[in-house]
């Protein structure tokens, strides 16, 4: 069985509202007139309940919905998962990214992977997904780099899957071919459609079995009294578009 420790995470659930907190003796959550602290939940199993909150150990997800900081606008996890199923990634996989922003797909992908290689031109994103890692203790199989990729001496043939999260992709397609092994994997992540056509006008000189995906999410309330969908859902985020390296 496992217990929460200080300095442990937690997601603390109290009714329809979700938090994400790192347990410090002392400390406590106020919730209206309830209180839940801290020293009551070190030492405690996880998924206990003491009053009306129930306490947690998180999940992947909830750890970047709920505790990253962000500077840009992150890949919901609804992609990301979905992302880092259409790469096939393995943990002997060797993955490359670039366009890190504030990290939250490089999560998902140094999650499943044996290795990741994240390339952010803007210095201010990548301080912020170096924080997020080292704060949440997911580093360890990651290679941030603080440079544009199209300028970065990258190795060619070793990388066995790559995405790509930049406003103008097409530029760099002949490099991140290059930089797969045969028959390597590889997504885009596009806001707008103009962009998936200008890269459907390129992307097929260096890449087959293309495909473009939308993927849509609608949450329900989980009242028994009144089940029904969320008030608001999210109508669009982004366009997927994935495809594996074609060589002559």
């Amino acid at each position: 069985m496992s217990y929460f420790k200080e300095g442990d995470y937690a997601l603390i659930r109290f009714e329809e509202r979700k938090f994400l907190k790192k347990l410090l003796k002392g400390h406590s959550l106020n919730v209206g007139k309830e209180v839940l602290k801290f020293d009551e939940v070190i030492g405690k199993p996880y998924g206990v309940k003491i009053g009306k909150f129930e306490v947690f150990k998180p999940d992947l997800e909830e750890i970047i919905l709920l505790g990253f900081e962000r500077k840009t606008q992150i890949i919901y996890p609804k992609d990301a998962f979905y992302i880092a199923f259409k790469l096939g990634i393995k943990k002997t996989d060797r993955v490359l990214e670039f366009g890190t922003g504030s990290g939250a797909l490089c999560a998902v992908l140094s999650w499943l992977a044996g290795e990741v290689w994240s390339y952010e031109s803007v210095e201010e994103f990548y301080n912020t997904a170096i924080r997020n890692f080292k704060r949440f203790g997911l580093e360890a199989n990651v290679r941030f780099h603080n440079e544009d990729f199209g300028k970065a001496e990258v190795p060619q043939e070793f990388f066995d899957s790559a995405f790509v999260d930049v406003k103008e992709p097409w530029h760099y397609l002949e490099k991140v071919h290059k930089s797969l092994k045969k028959g390597g994997s590889v997504g885009f992540l596009l806001p707008t459609a103009n962009q998936v056509i200008k890269l459907l006008e390129s992307a097929g000189n260096f890449f087959g079995n293309l495909e473009v995906i939308e993927i849509l999410q609608r949450n329900y309330k989980i009242v028994p009294e009144r089940f029904r969908p969320e008030d608001q859902m999210v109508g669009h985020t982004a366009y997927l578009v994935f495809g594996k390296k074609i060589s002559g």
